[in-house]
């Protein structure tokens, strides 16, 4: 195999781990918080919130860190690094025995864990132009395999003993990073490495280069309303799933298992399909509009198969972020597409942070013996409405914009 194929394949494998890895623990999650705390299922959902912040948080810091540092020392010493630390970071939150402990590792993962800047990158060196696109694709494989592997692993192995995901997850970065330090050569140039400076590393000020683009902020202001929302299923689905149908870990790793691989069809094949009949615009209503219904469906889904019935519409919703994102790149220039990216990028990461602890702890207070009333499926109501402000304001704002071309408009 040649140096290049290695490189391509370590990435891949990179960035299939890092997803993985944050999906394997989703089933366990919640018993696994109870039995560290003794606390109850709610409680759990109010501490599982703040440990997603936490890992969102730290890749929302350390992304265009870690970007700038393999820019710096190159591609190979910084993702074998962070690989070694993630194995490490997992073992520690699969020995914790306290609270604290499984803070730290969570925390040390989120930091080390945000690769996907050096991923990126290492693709784009290996990578003629005329073959980046199809190799950046790689990573959309890879993420969405990530999802479908990671929960059902997650919830098998969380059957037998419920800190076994997590000693999995380390055991794949450490074979990972094994492969990588006997095969991977530095794909960047000696000559090619810059000086390492901050203002660069700074994630908030790619969202300062927003105000570049005022025909656009209504749209970004859409995607983060929306996606504050979508953050209900990794941040909810398991703590509202065991609370009203008593799933087991692997009945909730199949079920995120299911949802991936509907929602790698929608992105990989129905997308190219239903964007060049219908048009982005149509296209994004049609996810939006799933989105909505779905989220109020399963909100008040009374029976399994009535859950199931729902999460099949849920998978339309992927419909959303491709639409938007082409709408998007269509307003701007070809020499603005990288920028544009890091601001969709950040603007998600935000999102990331916010959504998690919005849900989470809604479902803790409404499910504590202390509510007002007891509704479990409140998150997927709070989704829902934000949900259909995501659809007004889109209508509003794609009004004006010119969305008859199909392609990126030519440099000024």
């Amino acid at each position: 195999m040649d140096q290049k194929r290695h490189a391509l394949v370590f990435v891949t494998m990179t960035v299939f781990i890092d997803t993985v890895g944050f999906g394997i623990i989703m089933p366990v999650l919640p018993q696994f918080l109870m039995q560290l705390t003794n606390g109850t299922l709610s409680q759990a959902s109010s501490t599982a919130g703040l440990l997603v912040m936490c890992y969102a948080a730290l890749q929302f810091i350390f992304a265009p860190i870690i970007g700038n540092l393999s820019d710096r020392f190159g591609r190979r010493p910084v993702l074998l690094i962070s690989l070694a630390m993630y194995a490490v970071n997992y073992l520690i939150a699969g020995l914790a025995t306290t609270l604290w402990v499984l803070f730290i590792g969570r925390i040390l993962t989120g930091a080390t864990s945000a690769t996907h800047s050096a991923a990126n990158a290492l693709i784009a060196d290996v990578s003629p132009p005329q073959e980046r696109a199809q190799n950046f694709g790689l990573l959309g494989v890879a993420i969405g395999m990530g999802f479908i592997v990671g929960p059902t692993l997650g919830g098998l192995l969380g059957e037998m003993n419920i800190r076994l995901p997590f000693f999995a997850a380390a055991g794949l970065a450490a074979l990972n990073t094994l492969y990588g330090y006997f095969v991977l050569r530095e794909t960047l140039p000696t000559s090619q490495f810059r000086k390492f400076e901050w203002k660069r590393a700074n994630p908030l000020g790619m969202l300062a280069h927003l105000a570049k683009y005022p025909a656009l902020i209504g749209l970004v202001i859409v995607m983060f309303i929306y996606n504050i929302g979508h953050h209900v299923y990794p941040s909810n689905w398991s703590f509202y799933t065991i609370e009203k149908f008593d799933w087991t870990p692997f009945d909730i790793g199949l079920s995120m298992a299911l949802v991936g691989l509907l929602m790698a069809f929608v992105q990989g094949y129905l997308i190219r399909i239903v964007i060049p009949k219908w048009g982005a615009q149509k296209t994004a209503l049609v996810g939006f509009s799933a989105a909505f219904f779905a989220y109020a469906g399963i909100a008040t889904a009374q029976t399994t198969i009535s859950l199931y019935a729902w999460c099949f519409m849920s998978a339309f919703a992927g419909l959303v972020g491709p639409s938007i994102s082409s709408i998007m790149s269509n307003q701007v220039s070809q020499n603005e597409q990288g920028e544009l990216q890091g601001i969709i990028a950040s603007v998600g990461s935000v999102a990331a942070i916010i959504g998690p602890m919005m849900v989470t702890q809604s479902f803790s207070y409404f499910t504590s013996p202390t509510t007002p009333f007891y509704f479990p499926g409140v998150a997927f109501i709070i989704a829902a409405v934000l949900a259909l402000v995501s659809i007004v304001i889109f209508i509003l704002n794609t009004r004006a914009l010119d969305l008859s071309t199909t392609h990126s408009k030519p440099n000024p």
